[in-house]
């Protein structure tokens, strides 16, 4: 009778570490995400604006801190991994890529122009400076220089919308945050008993 008396508290107690131990492991890596992943760009990236330079974005991945900046590569490749999910900052992305592609395309029509010019320079015996042929690849040289002022005029910004989009989708579309405790303890019942207390904060 004397033993089992002792075994209550005693299967009472280890139930309570159990209960501990597996809530700790539970809510521990949840509770200490205080708020969403988001994306962050380098701060002069984050800066650009209509007409801006456009050498690649450098980015912090969701979760990373420091220095750890990677690069998003020529299109914004390297971004597309963490954007998966989220139809709004994919688009943006895509009008991000189109744009890139545009200006490639605009750059090799210059550089295209631009040697058959000095191609024709020599094309004949004595050289050529204004034939017919030369004056053609100037102005295809002329007209690519005005295309590439408004092909980039809006580039950067579809990046940073696509980022914008994507950070702002946890806070707006995410459950938990309206739905995680406030906090997270142990009690005793009047009969002793440990249970697990948890508590919200009504908003």
């Amino acid at each position: 009778m004397h033993l089992t008396n002792r075994l209550v508290p005693l299967r009472w107690w280890l139930r309570g570490a159990a209960i501990m131990a597996l809530s700790t492991s539970i809510f521990t890596p949840i509770l200490a995400q205080q708020a969403p992943a988001t994306i962050r760009l380098l701060p002069e990236d984050a800066q650009r604006g209509l007409n801006g330079p456009q050498h690649n974005f450098d980015f912090l991945a969701p979760g990373a801190s420091g220095d750890n900046y990677q690069t998003a590569g020529f299109f914004g490749q390297k971004l597309r991994p963490y954007l998966a999910g989220n139809a709004e900052a994919l688009a943006h992305l895509n009008n991000y890529r189109r744009q890139k592609t545009l200006f490639l395309i605009d750059r090799l029509v210059a550089v295209g122009s631009f040697g058959l010019y000095g191609q024709q320079i020599l094309a004949k015996d004595d050289r050529q400076y204004f034939n017919n042929t030369q004056k053609v690849a100037i102005g295809v040289f002329a007209t690519s220089l005005l295309a590439t002022v408004f092909i980039n005029r809006n580039t950067n910004t579809h990046l940073l919308r696509a980022v914008s989009a994507y950070n702002a989708g946890p806070a707006r579309g995410s459950v938990w945050p309206r739905l995680r405790p406030a906090g997270v303890g142990f009690g005793a019942a009047p009969a002793g008993q440990p249970l697990l207390a948890i508590r919200w904060a009504l908003r």
